[in-house]
């Protein structure tokens, strides 16, 4: 019989496998690898990400890995920007290819790519990149000149997808909160046949499991992964949920203690925490889900109290906003501001915090 996990025993697993029960040694390099790759939708994020996971991590850290190519960026998982250790990305984007091809067809495309060989174009793109490295907008460019009449913006970004183009490190430099206008783009190389579907299972398991065929796939994009799941299962150990859904798991993987007191932590917009998973229910109330996720594919930076989302927070000018949903027990609202206190000194701007009353 399946061993049934509840809601704080799922909770606590992940928080540990994600580095969020206590800050880890481990260099951020490696960090990297063990969660595959961090969301980088916009550049501050991920340096984030690693601050609330990585003891005494600096932000020159990130940076060093990036100028050096360690650490890559580029259209990865669920086909949005992701930074990965530069090896891993090689290996994982051949597998995650196509999902990136099926985003290509995508109708927000279309007004461009309507009537083109899409396989043609991504030739194009590939001509125009050559060996070396060019920017976003000399690649739009020089697709517009290609393609007459056609939006070269759009082009590129479809040539973005079916071609391996890496960012050059200023796109993930630390600054501003919004995306980069523009950036240096170079061809990568894959290494195709390296990582199996069935590899790619375990390692997201190692950090997101126990869990489900549909949380892998929400996680990556790939469907159809229930077979590669059926072939691993004499390798897996196999729980059930309290809603009596399949959750496979690394047959040595440790689960933890459903009453381990974790830290308050504060977690960047579209953190993989909150989209490592198609049931979100250990660590977001289902109740909670829209003001996390109001739409346009929107993820707000959240907080974690007791492991569980518990509010939302932003920079507002000179102002440090955290944004509880309920009302803050005295104790846990000092923990609260404590951790908020220490992003803002990571900051570096010098942010007065505010701990706005629960909406």
């Amino acid at each position: 019989m399946n061993d049934v996990l509840s809601v704080r025993t799922l909770n606590r697993t992940l928080l540990e496998r994600q580095f969020l029960t206590e800050r880890t040694g481990l260099g951020p390099a490696e960090v990297v690898e063990r969660l595959v790759a961090l969301q980088g939708q916009e550049p501050n994020w991920p340096y984030l990400g690693l601050w609330a996971r990585v003891e005494g991590f600096r932000r020159e850290q990130l940076a060093e890995l990036l100028a050096d190519g360690r650490v890559v960026r580029s259209a990865s998982l669920r086909s949005t920007q992701h930074l990965s250790g530069g090896a891993d990305f090689g290996r994982w984007r051949p597998l995650l290819q196509p999902v990136l091809d099926r985003t290509s067809r995508a109708r927000y495309f279309a007004p461009a790519t309507d009537g083109l060989d899409l396989d043609e174009l991504a030739a194009a793109g590939r001509e125009l990149l050559g060996d070396g490295t060019l920017s976003r907008q000399g690649l739009a460019g020089g697709l517009a000149a290609r393609y007459p009449g056609r939006d070269g913006k759009l082009l590129a970004g479809a040539v973005q997808l079916r071609v391996p183009v890496v960012h050059g490190p200023d796109s993930s430099a630390w600054g501003g909160w919004g995306t980069r206008a523009n950036t240096s783009l170079a061809l990568a190389e894959l290494r195709p046949g390296e990582l199996s579907a069935g590899a790619a299972v375990l390692r997201y398991l190692a950090a997101f499991g126990p869990a489900g065929v549909k949380d892998f796939q929400s996680w990556s994009g790939l469907t159809r992964m229930r077979a590669v799941f059926e072939e691993l299962r004499p390798r897996l150990r196999v729980h059930r949920d309290e809603r009596n859904t399949e959750l496979f798991d690394l047959p040595d993987a440790v689960l933890a203690d459903p009453e381990r007191p974790v830290p308050v932590r504060f977690l960047p917009a579209y953190d993989n925490l909150l989209l490592g998973h198609a049931d979100r229910a250990r660590v977001l109330a289902e109740a909670d889900r829209p003001r996390v996720m109001p739409g346009a594919a929107r993820v707000l930076p959240t907080f974690l109290l007791d492991g569980f989302v518990a509010g939302t927070w932003a920079v507002g000018g000179p102002e440090l906003l955290v944004r509880p949903f309920r009302p803050l027990p005295d104790a846990a609202a000092e923990e609260v501001a404590a951790e908020a206190g220490r992003l803002a000194a990571f900051l570096g701007t010098g942010p007065r915090v505010v701990l706005e009353p629960a909406s």
